[in-house]
């Protein structure tokens, strides 16, 4: 089912969280979405022995767009940042990067002398992060994301 086509900021971000969840919970981590519009992280999962923690940062788009980063790079939080976009269609795609890749990556601009930074879809959207859960790794107990990496 898709959400209606024009859909608020509240709702697609909503449907990204979600969606990263669900990825994440059939991987076999436990996952706790945080509280909406709060600043930092969205999404904390740990492993079923609790001896793997990380936390994630989800940015979602219906479309294909740029993703917002704000006026500043010292606010992305998290070990890792999951781009979900075309979220109002029956085919999203999810990107997985470090904050440290977004950063190298982020486009500056500025406009009526404001800062921003924006991250370009020809620079996330590549196979290097398309769909790359395996860079989380898997929750499973005795699973760990060097086993993942090697099979």
């Amino acid at each position: 089912m898709q959400p209606p086509k024009k859909s608020n900021n509240q709702v697609v971000g909503n449907v990204g969280m979600y969606f990263v969840c669900y990825h994440l919970s059939r991987m076999g981590w436990n996952v706790m979405p945080t509280a909406r519009n709060a600043k930092g992280i969205d999404i904390l999962i740990y492993s079923q022995d609790a001896l793997k923690k990380f936390t994630i940062q989800v940015k979602a788009l219906s479309k294909s767009s740029p993703v917002p980063l704000g006026g500043k790079l010292t606010n992305l939080f998290g070990d890792f940042f999951i781009i979900c976009r075309r979220l109002e269609t029956d085919t999203p795609q999810c990107f997985v990067l470090t904050p440290e890749e977004v950063q190298k990556l982020a486009h500056k601009g500025e406009k009526d002398g404001k800062m921003s930074y924006w991250l370009q879809p020809k620079h996330y959207a590549t196979s290097d992060y398309l769909e790359k859960w395996d860079r989380i790794g898997r929750g499973d107990i005795g699973s760990s994301v060097k086993d993942e990496l090697e099979t």
